[in-house]
């Protein structure tokens, strides 16, 4: 067995790879750029290595300096994550050629699933089933009108090259093919130097399913289930599950063994995925293979009981598979939640900045299920501008779909996150989803479901009652608290009252306490009279042990039992709960009266101003002083986490003064130019 591997990654990945190796009594050796000097991985792994400044292209994927890193540690192996120089077969063959080993599979297999072209024609070749299409190369936009006539609208227009969503267009009449066919033909060229374009039927409503397959260096490849893929954003996957809530036993034996095919006929070895594209009659089409290992393996490891990785180093140290076809089973069911530094309020634009809390649940059992945290982050450090926004992968595992559901909604609850933005609400406002918990889902579900955004979640009255009897209580404690504190210091205890209201936004409640027990009335509008009747609401009992300066509070209201984020406010708390994000002020119902009688306070005007929707650093400015813009007009781009924004003008105006230039770190909602 190798006693030294290098891995050519960062953050969670890296983390996760450690992890393994050390439990296989292998030493690490991690490489760092610049902004990850302080990094989890480094701080993890048995040697670090210094590579480059913080950009990718100037440390993590420049081959050279990995090789040199491997020199300088004496690693017999790499393993290379996902991303970065996982799929790059030019680096696969360096390493050959030093003698180090590559934890993954051969360059040649890397280079034929690699293009899409290619993959397909060799996946046809296989006996795999395929999306109807034109492999060939497209000359012109008139060719690519008639292929897509040829095989019937809608169509998919995509770069041979392409990954991550980009020189992909969807195309329903010849006007959008043409169109698409152009544009996908310059983003191709733009992102991968490489603008070759094929076309194929576009599958409506489809899911996104892959097969997990394992192969060895002696020709024995095996399918590992599957993984349901369908909830995406932009193309990028958000919640992953194990197995489908689709797919029957015939169509899960057919992909895998279309998988292993596919995988043999390019002398596959080690951990790889076969993904697939599954319509409402459960047809399925080869949609690429991945040369690596997945983001979202642990999905499938946690039910198959499989290590994923550890099976990676031990085919690359040149050993037998030790399973067979009949030991892989499916126990239980899996699910995972990507958890993004990325503020789902502004249209999931990325975040950074330092994680003043992070506080992930405890890798044990929560409401029944089983939690996994895979992370590369901790509290205090630091989310960079330039990788992946990636925080952590949570998953649940329970014995069936809805016991993994229960367990992920209870872990997203419990999961504290401060000082940047995330998806922590939106993932949990999914899990709340009928149309989720149904299964039925498809890649377009938070188009449709989410058609202008997430606004955050909202709760049905029950819960937000439980809520407001929560905010009283939590009040309650704190009053006492300072009651008694001050009491001691004066020799008078002043006396606690057990009449509240409850208030958040334009709704309100009436809470009355009875030691542990409260009476909760809906009020109707903002109005609160001097004498609330207090006597015809819904009797609630309500437990907690929750201390005030506690950010996590466990309540148990109607043996309901919830775990409420809390900030304090002056007069109540901010409580987040399943996706919504509430601020209760708790007052005295002559408070109440007063309070609602106050003139709310106007937002300030920032009609004239354009605001920087998210740290990130001006590369490009497109106005001067004096320009006259117009609606949609570009005005400059702001690049973040790999991902450049484009800012346009809401309105006509003339810009009157400009605060930033090119080569600017921004922050979110800094001023970067005013108009007229």
């Amino acid at each position: 067995m190798f006693k030294k591997i290098l891995i050519a990654n960062r953050g969670e990945i890296a983390c996760r790879v450690i992890k393994t190796a050390r439990k296989m009594g292998i030493e690490t050796v991690a490489v760092f750029s610049d902004a990850d000097r302080d990094a989890l991985h480094v701080k993890m792994a048995d040697h670090k290595i210094h590579i480059g400044p913080p950009p990718a292209a100037q440390s993590y994927i420049v081959i050279e300096k990995i090789l040199q890193a491997i020199r300088d540690s004496g690693a017999e192996a790499v393993h290379p994550g996902y991303g970065f120089l996982s799929e790059r077969a030019d680096f696969a063959r360096a390493l050959e050629e030093m003698g180090v080993a590559f934890i993954g599979p051969p360059a040649s297999a890397i280079e034929a699933m690699g293009d899409k072209i290619t993959s397909k024609k060799l996946a046809k070749e296989a006996g795999v089933s395929t999306v109807p299409g034109h492999m060939g190369l497209i000359d012109d936009a008139e060719e690519a009108v008639a292929i897509a006539r040829g095989i019937g609208y809608p169509v998919m227009i995509k770069a041979s090259a392409g990954g991550g969503g980009k020189g992909m267009r969807i195309a329903w009449t010849d006007e959008e093919a043409r169109e698409g066919f152009q544009s996908s033909k310059n983003e191709a060229k733009a992102s991968f130097g490489d603008d070759r374009i094929f076309i194929e039927k576009f599958v409506t409503q489809p899911r996104h399913i892959e097969i997990q397959v394992l192969g060895d260096k002696f020709g024995n490849c095996l399918w590992l289930n599957e993984r349901e893929c369908s909830i995406q954003r932009r193309n990028q996957k958000v919640i992953e599950e194990a197995p489908s809530p689709f797919l029957d036993a015939k169509t899960r034996k057919a992909m895998g063994e279309q998988a292993v095919a596919l995988a043999k006929a390019v002398d596959y070895c080690s951990a790889g995925t076969v993904e697939f594209i599954v319509d409402a009659e459960r047809n399925f089409y080869f949609l690429e293979m991945n040369t690596r290992l997945q983001v979202e393996h642990p999905v499938t490891e946690l039910i198959t009981g499989i290590d994923l990785v550890e099976q990676m180093i031990r085919v690359a140290n040149g050993e037998t598979l030790s399973l067979t076809q009949a030991d892989v089973k499916i126990d239980g069911w899996a699910i995972e939640s990507r958890l993004y530094a990325e503020d789902p309020y502004r249209n999931f634009l990325p975040s950074t900045g330092r994680l003043t809390r992070y506080r992930p649940p405890a890798d044990l059992k929560v409401a029944g299920a089983r939690v996994r945290n895979d992370t590369g982050v901790y509290e205090g450090g630091e989310i960079s501008m330039f990788y992946d926004p990636m925080i952590a992968k949570l998953c649940t595992w329970g014995e069936d779909r809805g016991a993994a559901i229960e367990g992920m909604r209870h872990a997203l609850d419990a999961f504290e996150v401060e000082g940047i933005g995330h998806n922590l609400p939106f993932l949990s406002a999914v899990m709340d989803h009928p149309r989720f918990i149904s299964g039925d889902i498809s890649t377009a579900f938070i188009a449709e479901e989410y058609p202008e955004g997430f606004q955050g979640a909202a709760l049905d009255p029950a819960d937000e009652r439980h809520l407001a009897a929560a905010a009283v209580a939590l009040k309650l404690i704190r009053e006492r608290r300072d009651a008694h504190i001050s009491g001691a210091l004066s020799n008078h205890e002043r006396e606690v009252g057990h009449d509240w209201v409850a208030r958040c936004g334009r709704k309100a409640w009436g809470v009355r306490a009875y030691n542990g027990k409260f009476r909760v009335t809906d009020l109707e509008g903002l109005h609160v009279p001097e004498a609330v009747d207090l006597d015809k609401g819904r009797l609630m009992a309500v437990e907690t042990n929750w201390t005030p300066g506690d950010t996590l509070a466990s309540v148990r209201v109607e043996g309901v039992s919830m775990a409420l984020k809390v900030d304090p406010l002056t007069e109540g708390f901010r409580l987040r709960y399943r996706g919504a994000d509430m601020r209760f002020h708790v007052r005295t119902p002559r408070l109440a009266q007063l309070a609602a009688l106050m003139p709310e306070k106007a937002p300030p005007d920032t009609s004239k101003m354009l605001l920087c929707p998210m740290p990130g650093l001006m590369v490009k400015l497109n106005v001067a002083v004096g320009d006259e813009v117009q609606d949609g007009q570009a005005l400059c781009t702001v690049e973040a986490m790999k991902m450049e924004n484009v800012l346009r003008a809401e309105r006509s105006g003339v810009v009157a003064r400009i605060n930033a230039q090119p080569g600017a770190s921004l922050a979110v909602d800094e001023v970067i130019m005013e108009f007229e």
